[in-house]
């Protein structure tokens, strides 16, 4: 084999198709940073809506966790009788 195998010469780009590369990147860019702020707007409200109702959730769990122990206790004192 001959180095002109090995190594072929490059091939010119045309400069339509570079403008196309470059524009298409360009505009790739722009799309993402446009959707994160859209997105970053959208999680921030979220998160401020959990943080506002995170204390009532956690209050019903725990009163749901204290009626379903006591039924248990009440359940457990029928068996042992």
């Amino acid at each position: 084999m001959s180095t002109a195998q090995l190594n072929p010469r490059p091939v010119r780009v045309s400069p339509l198709i570079k403008f196309g590369r470059w524009t298409f990147l360009g505009a790739g860019i722009l799309w993402g940073i446009y959707h994160q702020n859209k997105f970053s707007k959208l999680e921030a409200a979220f998160q401020e809506v959990e943080a506002r109702e995170k204390p009532i959730r956690d209050a019903k769990i725990a009163a749901e966790k204290k009626r379903l122990a006591e039924i248990e206790m009440t359940e457990l004192e029928k068996q042992m009788k």
